[in-house]
């Protein structure tokens, strides 16, 4: 896992599986994506040491099951479809990362973020906020119970829509260790149109993106399941 977002291995890693910093169809990266290549910074012993993750979800809003189920966060069921979403977080090896924190977070079933800055005219759902976390067990293995994201219109090019997904973030053994990333949907057929999606150069590594439906893992009479692994470095690394 260390060697997935060190700095000194980034271009390397950029080239290879993740996004170029300027993807000009991906607008905002026009002004986002720096002039001049980053600079290596070797990290203190508060950045490489630590933390211990189950020691982040202290004061949080939600703990325990509720943590990682967006449907019981509040006083009602939200609006949409449930989904469980569920995979392994592995290292470049492919042994289990344990203990490491997961964190989801998303729109509601009618595309529409639970924050100021997103005037989307769909309406917002009392119910729904929208993110959830949880720590990988012994098998590395990570759940959550949330709601299928909409689609939704963003200003990028004429008529853009996002297709549905989930953010993912996964944290390291530092602070200095995180990877950001998101989670499709199969056969949606957004994607072949998503700038961010298709801004990862190799089309595997694209493809590792799309989560797969998972019909021993669904919930009868409740929810689809779909399945997302994480790779953090080496080969098969998820961008």
């Amino acid at each position: 896992m260390p060697e997935h977002r060190q700095p000194s291995q980034m271009v390397g890693l950029v080239d290879a599986v993740d996004p170029p910093y300027l993807a000009p169809a991906y607008r905002s990266t026009v002004l986002r994506a720096p002039s001049r290549p980053p600079l290596p910074l070797a990290g203190d012993a508060t950045e490489q040491a630590g933390p211990e993750a189950r020691l982040l979800l202290a004061g949080r809003a939600h703990s325990g099951e509720a943590a990682a189920d967006l449907t019981r966060q509040h006083a009602g069921p939200p609006l949409g479809e449930r989904i469980a979403v569920h995979g392994r977080v592995l290292d470049a090896s492919g042994r289990p990362v344990a203990g490491t924190l997961v964190e989801i977070w998303q729109a509601n079933a009618g595309g529409r973020y639970a924050h100021a800055l997103d005037q989307h005219p769909a309406p917002l759902d009392p119910n729904f906020s929208g993110a959830g976390w949880c720590l990988t067990d012994d098998a590395g293995a990570y759940r959550f119970v949330t709601i299928k994201p909409g689609a939704y219109p963003w200003k990028n090019h004429d008529n853009a829509w996002r297709p549905a997904h989930v953010h993912v973030s996964v944290l390291g053994r530092s602070f200095d260790q995180r990877l950001v990333t998101q989670m499709y949907f199969p056969g949606d057929p957004l994607l072949e149109y998503d700038p961010i999606w298709n801004a990862i150069p190799d089309r595997a590594a694209r493809a590792r993106l799309v989560s797969s439906f998972d019909l021993s893992r669904t919930v009868p009479d409740w929810a689809l399941a779909f399945r997302f692994d994480i790779t953090l470095g080496g080969q098969e690394a998820t961008p």
